[in-house]
């Protein structure tokens, strides 16, 4: 059944009825996410608050499987509930549980590096510097200089696991070879009319997905392209060229190009294709690619079908009491595939009067394929 509200019509984008956001709009939002959707009696919104942040979301989407490097970032996440209510004696527990785990792992961290031709000395070294200025934050309940030791463990930590991805990690299906997929991250810059948006695009969970996108970058697409919907506290869609087509011609074929619905869940190897959760009964599943971070780079298609999206995308404008993490109406419906990093800020002033100036590809274009 699908969800009331969901539109036909063109812009193509996962949006209630425009006619309904008329007037009071967010009345209309609050209202709709009141209803109740088709879940089996035991089924409930996820356990403990969700992750908001981009960079923790890409980190945990990272195909990485040395556990060391994993227990050090999760306890270094871990302290974001202990610092909201100022618990700074266990903040100071958690800096010296942190310490004694980089001392007990780093070997093995070492090791598995060395099996891979990397060198992780170095940064390893500095989160060991870090760790003292983490405590000494905690001790005198400095919570700016927390967070700011925070951010460059974090960073080194999330450096380190990228490095220790061994190859990709699951086999596109041959169907797909015709289309372009990123077989890795790239960082996607976006300058507009309100300023810089700097994006990571992530191809370990949506290959095929990231590939069109980062083709259609490197192809100059949305260069000048508005935003063909921009509804404050919900979404900014781009990606609707002039003209009739509603994505992007193929010149070759002079067909238009579509992208397959792509979505990934932990407990796969592989992304389900043009399938919702609801067509797959996952009504308590969660991606691993979730819509629960502002600027959350989500694939449009139509409500008619699901594989027909080909150039229209849209930022996820998160906002926790209209569409919250785990029941936004977005999550397994539509393939989320990248985050804003940078100048999140910038989305608050982007309307349907501003542009895209330029998009460029900074980092990452060396692992975009043509085809299979």
């Amino acid at each position: 059944m699908a969800f009331p509200g969901f539109t036909l019509c063109r812009p193509r984008f996962p949006g209630l009825q425009h006619r309904l956001w008329r007037g009071c709009w967010s009345l209309v939002l609050v209202l709709a996410l009141l209803i109740p959707l088709p879940r089996p009696a035991a089924a409930a919104l996820p356990a403990g608050d969700p992750v908001t942040d981009p960079r923790a979301l890409l980190r945990e989407a990272l195909p990485m499987d040395q556990q060391q490097l994993r227990d050090l970032q999760h306890t270094m996440e871990g302290s974001s509930t202990d610092l909201r209510a100022k618990r700074w004696s266990r903040l100071t527990k958690r800096a010296r549980r942190l310490q004694s785990l980089l001392n007990k792992g780093g070997p093995a961290i070492k090791a598995d590096a060395r099996q891979r031709g990397i060198d992780v000395e170095e940064q390893l070294a500095r989160v060991g510097n870090l760790l003292p200025r983490l405590e000494q934050a905690t001790v005198q309940e400095d919570r700016a200089a927390f967070l700011a030791v925070r951010a460059q463990i974090l960073d080194c930590l999330g450096s380190m696991e990228a490095d220790l991805v061994h190859g990709f990690p699951f086999s596109i299906p041959k169907e797909y070879d015709a289309l372009p997929r990123l077989l890795g991250r790239a960082q996607v810059r976006f300058h507009t009319t309100a300023g810089d948006l700097l994006t990571v695009v992530d191809g370990y969970n949506a290959p095929l997905t990231s590939g069109a996108f980062v083709d259609l970058v490197q192809r100059g697409f949305y260069d000048g392209l508005g935003f063909n919907r921009a509804e404050e506290f919900y979404i900014l869609q781009t990606g609707d060229p002039e003209g009739e087509a509603d994505g992007f011609v193929d010149s070759r074929t002079r067909q238009l190009r579509t992208v397959p619905l792509e979505i990934r869940v932990a407990s796969e190897e592989q992304p389900f294709y043009d399938l919702t959760f609801e067509d797959l009964g996952l009504f308590k599943e969660t991606p691993v690619l979730p819509f629960s971070a502002r600027g959350t780079m989500g694939w449009a298609h139509s409500s008619s079908a699901v594989d027909d999206g080909s150039s229209q995308f849209f930022f996820f404008l998160f906002e926790p009491e209209l569409t919250p993490a785990g029941l936004n109406l977005i999550d397994g419906r539509f393939a989320a595939f990248g985050y804003v990093v940078e100048g999140a800020d910038v989305l608050d002033d982007l309307t349907s009067t501003d542009q895209i100036l330029e998009a460029t590809v900074i980092s990452g274009a060396d692992n975009l394929h043509a085809h299979g």
